[in-house]
């Protein structure tokens, strides 16, 4: 637990969790926790994290709190940023990726999203800040970045269709990542993705004062980054 008052429950969510049960997952973050707080009579998720995805996960303890917060994504006053690691070696300290998204359901029910033609899809902006290039020490010949990212829409699975799209993507991603390579480094990666929800800022729902939370980079990431 990252923050919790009257209104709201933040929550440092590890990789491989599911926030809500369904497609083959019986149990996911909400329902572990409304079996944590019996006594809450709601609770509910103000957003969503892919099952993949580690960090923070924002939690409505009041239905006027989830309202509220909602109106701020709807409005992009809530400022979402997240930690990465890409395949390759981004070349601009700053790349911004502006492309429409089209979601559907593949032929075997699973939720999926491409780049989509012009003039068809929802609009998605993704900015990735470089915070250092770096090589594994056992391959000098592949270079690596470690980004910043902040996410101006939220759109499903944006981050990781953004950097696939521009031929860097997310390192350990099974879904639109390079396969071979996570394949190769399944043994130093752990198998996870490396996408982390690393801080939050937003107004609080009761107070209107600034709230700004982060879940600190996991050690998966600097123990690649190290490796």
């Amino acid at each position: 637990i990252i923050f919790e008052d009257d209104s709201l429950l933040i929550i440092d969510k590890p990789a491989g969790l599911a926030v809500h049960g369904g497609s083959g997952v019986y149990v996911g973050v909400i329902e572990q926790l409304r079996a944590a707080y019996p006594k809450l009579k709601f609770l509910e998720l103000v957003h969503r994290l892919d099952k993949e995805t580690s960090g923070l996960l924002v939690l409505a303890k009041k239905r006027s709190a989830l309202v509220h917060l909602h109106e701020q994504i709807r409005n992009g006053r809530m400022d979402k940023r997240y930690y990465a690691i890409l395949k390759g070696a981004l070349e601009q300290s700053v790349t911004h990726v502006q492309a429409a998204l089209h979601k559907y359901v593949s032929a075997n029910g699973e939720r999926r999203v491409v780049v989509a033609h012009e003039g068809e899809g929802q609009s998605a902006h993704t900015q990735f800040n470089i915070d250092r290039v770096f090589h594994l020490s056992s391959d000098a010949n592949h270079p690596y970045t470690a980004v910043r990212v902040k996410i101006f829409t939220g759109r499903t699975h944006q981050i990781r269709v953004h950097s696939a799209s521009i031929d860097h993507p997310i390192i350990g991603d099974d879904k639109y990542g390079d396969f071979e390579l996570n394949k190769a480094l399944a043994k130093k990666t752990g198998q996870r993705m490396f996408l982390h929800a690393h801080t939050l800022r937003f107004k609080h729902p009761q107070t209107d004062e600034l709230l700004s939370v982060t879940a600190p980079i996991p050690k998966a990431f600097t123990d690649f980054m190290n490796g």
